[in-house]
């Protein structure tokens, strides 16, 4: 009996560091959003991964051709605190907003479709751990 008080108490504990991870992920993607102003439409996803230490998230994306997209990118409640990179499909480096502070979004116009590799992770000089939100927008 008191083994399965102990097992439902850690699966209980388990399910709410789940729900607060999630909570947390839920108020830096409403933040991040403030970059997507009303002239850009999302993709309608969110890319999101918790991230420890030096770990780096990556994501696959396509970007379509005669477009201007702007990537949001964001963790913890400030800006500048998350790093990503750009790269083509040979994993040649288009982008990253390391060359400018951090910077929390940017703008791209793409002349022809591309299949992307976006990596992300922590500023460790700035954070340790967290929830990295990446927001893709396209412009009307």
């Amino acid at each position: 009996m008191k083994k399965i008080f102990a097992l439902t108490i850690l699966i209980a504990g388990l399910f709410t560091a789940k729900s607060s991870q999630a909570q947390v992920c839920d108020t830096i993607a409403s933040l991040c959003s403030e970059h997507l102003p009303a002239n850009y439409i999302s993709d309608g996803q969110s890319y999101r991964a918790l991230l420890l230490n030096d770990q780096v998230a990556e994501f696959h994306v396509t970007l379509y051709g005669n477009s201007i997209y702007r990537i949001a990118a964001c963790s913890g409640l400030e800006d500048g605190n998350l790093i990503f990179s750009v790269y083509d499909q040979d994993r040649n480096l288009l982008f990253t907003n390391k060359d400018f502070k951090n910077a929390p979004y940017w703008d791209f116009k793409i002349t022809n479709t591309l299949d992307c590799i976006i990596e992300a992770q922590l500023d460790n000089e700035k954070l340790s751990s967290g929830c990295a939100v990446l927001l893709i927008g396209f412009k009307k």
